[in-house]
């Protein structure tokens, strides 16, 4: 199998902030899409904050982070995480995601998006929020 998982976690307003502190402990590469650089922007009050970001290590280590949108509910001890699934392999991404689909309460229909070729949300049977995408070739 060629999925990686990592946490995803979700912010308000200080994603940028986490991944910056997250690189500084653990090192590696971090890559930040604020919404302004998004086609799903979120409007000017958000422009800046992140969209997607994630700092990985060539050891492996992975965390993500975003800010949540300003039109979600956001409580850190609710919903201060999501699982998330990643795979090079679209076809493995695709498969996973029609799987856990069973059930489920899809949030993002599996597309495009500014930041991978292929994303996306749903909340499984069990209330598990999890977060599938390719990773893009940068």
């Amino acid at each position: 199998m060629t999925v990686i998982t990592a946490l995803h976690i979700n912010l308000r307003g200080n994603a940028r902030e986490a991944l910056e502190f997250y690189q500084s402990v653990f090192g590696g590469e971090l890559v930040a899409f604020p919404y302004g650089d998004t086609e799903s922007g979120q409007g000017p009050t958000q422009s800046e904050q992140i969209a997607w970001g994630e700092v990985s290590t060539s050891g492996g280590f992975r965390v993500m982070a975003y800010d949540i949108q300003d039109s979600l509910p956001y409580n850190a001890g609710e919903n201060a995480f999501y699982s998330a699934l990643r795979s090079h392999d679209a076809d493995e991404i695709t498969a996973a995601f029609e799987g856990l689909s069973a059930g489920a309460t899809v949030l993002v229909p599996l597309g495009p998006v500014g930041f991978s070729p292929l994303y996306g949300k749903l909340i499984d049977k069990f209330g598990v929020v999890w977060i599938l995408d390719v990773i893009p070739q940068w």
